[in-house]
């Protein structure tokens, strides 16, 4: 019976239903030990089963940072074996994802040490299981005891929670609020997570004392009633928790004060209270809580018969004892305490002696245990070091470091690898027991570290580890070398990057090839693209890739395979790159531990593509490289994101909107992190050229994410600017533009674009303060135009490395074009050549098609430079395009820009099939329809110089229609005929 719990029943109900009508959601319910957080989730879980819901609970336990992800084995596994309708199910979504598979006890195979299918496809595949599942019916995953949750399992959460968007997933975690001290890990997980949009936080807190009464009562049902006096006792000293007050109840003793000494760690009434039913039990009883108690969490049948030291009838008799007496519940194949305050109070309550032979004999029994069997390898360094084993502890971390290098959980392998070098003096024969020796066990920890996102900490071990390094054992020192090389180039250290790759390259002669060699080869390669004053570069990789294939270090050949490519595109207009990059996955691909670098050379194969205006080869291209990442679980990885990003540009460019808008729902509104905020600025692409009423949203989100990132700056300000010159507000997209400029490198082809949408910021303010006789405004705009263009012109001249470029792709000259024509703009001229050659660059060499949207804007402007120089029929022709293609594209801010064009120009109203205006009635029945346009402007305010300037007349004709119009209204000023205008609602 739930008592108490109604409110937060029904808003942990509320979160399952949205999700099953398909918005996921994330709920954490946090409350002291023994509050009813466990309670309100089971009354959950029997509730999404009527409702015909998925159902996966995983439990965390208290062994630290040692056995990653059990939270997710425990839901898989038991979900797997439930023999409940979905179990099929899950256990068909898990065959077809070995990532997960290899979690479960009996999962087999799984990524070397050090591969590249690490925490990615892990949460990939986690992420494609709960979508899968949700197609079915909607799924409820409950992760209970996050408070215990190792690193990855922390991980894992914030990634479900930041990503869970539209599948039928509801995902609610628990957690002791009591147990988050200051420093504690998932203190500031909770926080960062608590201001998603999607998470919500339910506090279960205790009792009332009328709660408390129905609670005792309830426990009391069959018995002797309640009586008000120990309803009154209970509740002072449970507080209200109906753990604690259940305990006090059932313990049947005084629940008076108590004494101050007790189990550590735990209040000593509760201790006392707690260690009170254990010793009613008879001796072998109190035994088999004691080692179950140093077990864990759980114990497994078979080994706390054994570590009892019982005979088998004795310790069968205590087992049923300590269960009957509800101190520990039978789980699978084993036991679990009823509650963790148990185990903890039975632990702390052993003597230090006692608890240190348990532990050993726990660590004899998982020595014997099978190699690869699910976390035995974390459990006995737990329990080895605990017993001050050493060796043995170490042994087992290194173990334990590879198991979980095995399962994608970078974090927890350094920490194992970490321990184990810090026991590395204590150990006779560390390398024996190790299989390895101690710089290359901390190169694995460097490289887990860097795995697991601390670059600099990966640094850091390495320089330590290359200063204690044996300098005659040439082959580690390149190989600490081409490592450490690679992670400063990551942190940005390029000098020192580039010395110490260069140092690698130098360590192994050149005959005969290594594969050591090879890779050390093309990481300095990779250095040479942006410094290479001497000019190298080519020759180098040439050579390289020769000792790479002598060498038969395939993974290494397709680095250099597109660092070349990359190299040559840049410097050489190489066009046949494509090919270059084709080559290069095949071979990354066929490696099998270069995925990370196959997917490089598909975001690059992609990208030539569409750079050089082949949107059909790039769309394809494209979508093989999302493919590979999704069969890969890779799908979050750097060039997952780049690949996914690149194939929604590439819709949006073509045209191809209603595709580019449906990738473009996956790209998360809410953001956090910065991958996440470089996908979803690229949303804002289409969104502001359809004027979606999300684009603000999008915008705040990713707001405190700028200054984080120079790309997710340029692109979310930029558009924010172009969003802003819509809404006719050019002094906030010059600002956006200038921040831009103080934060992106300006040899960057994406500076031309900023470019031009400042020039058109500055072309709207010039064209205002020319109307206002502000000459002050005019100068000003012209000199920031100028410094504009001047940056548009500096991209073409000089490439990202200070040399020369050696080309220029369609959209970069289509935006160069733009920026000289708004420029010309900005002096109030109307350029028809000018924008006549922006629109056709932007064709890309085909008239039907090239970058659509940027064609239809180009084509706005030139139907109005044509328009301003008196060549009305061709002004309508490209005006009429332009407007089929916004209305096609659904682009509604130009297409409102082109209905204004089209009545101040005379070209059209720019609504298909509008029905012709009734005959006019009133008193503005005598004026024509420009004299009508004319009152409006001047019912705005305008003079007559910028109602000329509106509607590419003279300011002389302006004058003439403003005397015209007072006149037929039988007024004598503006004031008076603005005011008949008003009345009028024109």
């Amino acid at each position: 019976m739930l008592i108490g719990r109604a409110a937060e029943l029904a808003e942990l109900t509320a979160a399952l239903d949205r999700a099953a009508a398909g918005s996921a959601g994330v709920v954490l319910v946090s409350g002291d030990a023994g509050v009813g957080k466990t309670h309100l989730v089971s009354a959950l879980t029997a509730a999404a089963v009527d409702r015909g819901c998925a159902v996966l609970v995983g439990q965390c336990a208290e062994l630290g940072e040692s056995m990653p992800y059990l939270p997710l084995t425990d839901a898989l596994w038991a979900a797997a074996h439930a023999g409940t309708p979905e179990s099929d199910e899950v256990r068909s979504a898990l065959d077809a994802r070995p990532a997960l598979a290899r979690l479960l006890p009996d999962g087999e195979g799984g990524p070397a040490a050090g591969s590249e299918l690490g925490q990615q496809q892990l949460f990939g595949a986690v992420l494609g299981l709960l979508g899968e599942l949700g197609d079915e019916r909607p799924v409820l995953l409950v992760l209970e005891d996050l408070h215990w949750a190792d690193r990855s399992t922390r991980h894992l959460l914030t990634f479900l929670s930041r990503v869970l968007q539209r599948e039928r997933v509801c995902l609610v975690g628990t957690y002791r609020s009591d147990d988050l001290h200051r420093r504690h890990p998932l203190r500031p997980v909770v926080a960062e997570l608590l201001r998603l949009p999607n998470v919500t936080g339910v506090e279960v807190r205790p009792f009332g004392r009328g709660e408390t009464a129905q609670y005792l009562a309830e426990l009391a049902r069959g018995s002797a009633p309640v009586t008000a006096r120990t309803v009154e006792r209970v509740h002072r000293r449970s507080e209200g928790n109906p753990f604690y007050a259940a305990e006090l109840y059932s313990s049947g003793l005084d629940v008076g004060d108590t004494g101050d000494d007790g189990a550590a760690g735990l209040p000593s009434a509760l201790a006392d209270l707690l260690l009170s039913r254990i010793e009613r039990l008879s001796d072998a009883g109190q035994r088999v809580v004691r080692v179950a108690a140093v077990a864990g969490r759980r114990v497994d049948d078979e080994l706390v018969r054994v570590v009892a030291g019982l005979d088998e009838a004795t310790v069968g008799e205590a087992l049923r004892e300590v269960v009957s007496h509800q101190l520990l519940v039978p789980s699978g194949a084993g036991y679990t305490f009823r509650h963790a305050l148990l185990r903890e109070a039975v632990y702390a309550d052993l003597l230090p002696g006692e608890r240190t032979r348990l532990h050993a004999d726990f660590a004899r029994l998982l020595v014997g245990l099978p190699d690869g069997t699910r976390g035995s390898a974390a459990e006995l360094a737990h329990h080895s070091l605990a017993a001050h084993d050493l060796p043995a502890a170490f042994a087992a971390s290194v173990r334990a470091g590879r198991e979980a290098d095995r399962l994608a959980a970078p974090a927890e392998a350094y920490e194992h690898y970490d321990r184990a070098l810090e026991l590395w003096d204590a150990v006779a024969d560390p390398e024996a027991a190790a299989g390895t020796d101690r710089m290359r066990l901390s190169l694995a920890a460097a490289q887990a570290s860097a795995r697991a996102g601390e670059l600099r900490r990966a640094v850091h071990r390495l320089r330590r580890v290359l200063a204690a390094a044996d300098p005659a054992d040439v082959r580690l020192g390149c190989l600490l070398r081409e490592h450490l090389a690679g992670y400063l180039g990551d942190i940005d250290e390029d000098a020192e990057s580039q010395a110490v790759a260069r140092e690698a390259v130098a360590m192994l002669p050149a005959d005969p090839p290594t594969v050591e060699r090879a890779d050390a080869l093309a990481t300095y390669a990779r250095t040479l693209m942006y410094r290479d004053a001497a000019g190298e570069m080519p020759e180098f990789a040439e050579r390289a890739i020769e000792t790479a294939r002598e060498a038969g270090a395939t993974g290494a050949e397709a680095s250099l395979l597109v660092t070349l490519g990359l190299y040559r595109e840049s410097r050489e207009a190489d066009t046949g790159v494509a090919e270059v990059f084709a080559r290069a996955h095949e071979l990354a691909a066929a490696a099998g531990d270069s995925s990370m670098i196959a997917m490089r050379a598909s975001f690059h194969l992609a990208r030539t593509k569409f750079d050089r205006g082949d949107l059909a080869g790039a769309v394809r291209a494209a979508d093989a490289g999302v493919k590979f990442a999704v069969d890969n679980g890779l799908v979050w990885s750097t060039f997952g994101i780049v690949l996914r990003s690149l194939r929604y540009l590439v819709h949006y460019t073509s045209g191809d909107w209603a595709e580019a808008g449906r990738l473009a729902d996956e790209f998360a509104v809410q953001v956090v992190r910065t991958p996440e905020a470089q996908v979803s600025a690229y949303a804002l692409f289409l969104e502001v050229a359809q004027g979606a009423p999300t684009v603000e949203q999008r915008l705040r989100w990713i707001a405190p994410l700028r200054a984080q990132d120079g790309f997710v700056n340029y692109l979310s300000r930029g558009l924010a600017a172009e969003q802003a010159l819509w809404h006719g507000d050019p002094e906030t997209a010059a600002e956006h533009v200038r921040d831009v400029l103080d934060t992106v490198y300006i040899e960057t082809v994406g500076a031309i674009r900023i470019a031009a949408t400042g020039l058109w910021a500055e072309a709207d303010r010039a064209a205002r303060a020319r109307a206002a006789g502000d000459e002050e405004a005019l100068r000003a705009a012209r000199e920031t135009g100028d410094m504009l263009l001047r940056i548009a012109r500096s991209v073409v001249a000089v490439n990202v490395d200070g040399q020369p470029r050696a080309w220029l792709g369609w959209e970069g000259q289509g935006w160069l074009a733009r920026a000289e024509a708004e420029r010309r703009r900005l002096d109030g001229v109307h350029d028809v050549e000018l924008w006549r050659r922006t629109a056709e660059l932007f064709t890309y060499g085909d008239s039907d098609g090239g970058f659509v949207y940027e064609v239809a804007r180009s084509r706005w402007r030139l139907a109005e430079a044509l328009a301003e120089n008196g060549d009305r029929d061709e002004a309508a022709v490209q005006w009429r395009a332009a407007v089929q293609a916004a209305e096609r594209l659904g682009a509604r801010p130009l297409l409102a820009a082109l209905r204004d064009l089209g009545v101040r120009a005379r070209l059209g109203t720019g609504r298909a099939g509008a029905a012709p205006r009734t005959a006019p009635s009133g008193p503005l029945d005598s004026l024509t329809g420009r004299e009508r346009e004319v009152l409006k402007l001047v019912a705005e305010g305008r003079n007559n110089r910028e109602i000329a300037a509106a509607l590419f007349i003279s300011p002389k004709t302006a004058s003439v229609h403003v005397s015209n119009i007072l006149g037929k209204l039988n007024v004598s000023s503006r004031t008076q005929a603005a005011a008949v205008a008003h009345r009028e609602g024109t």
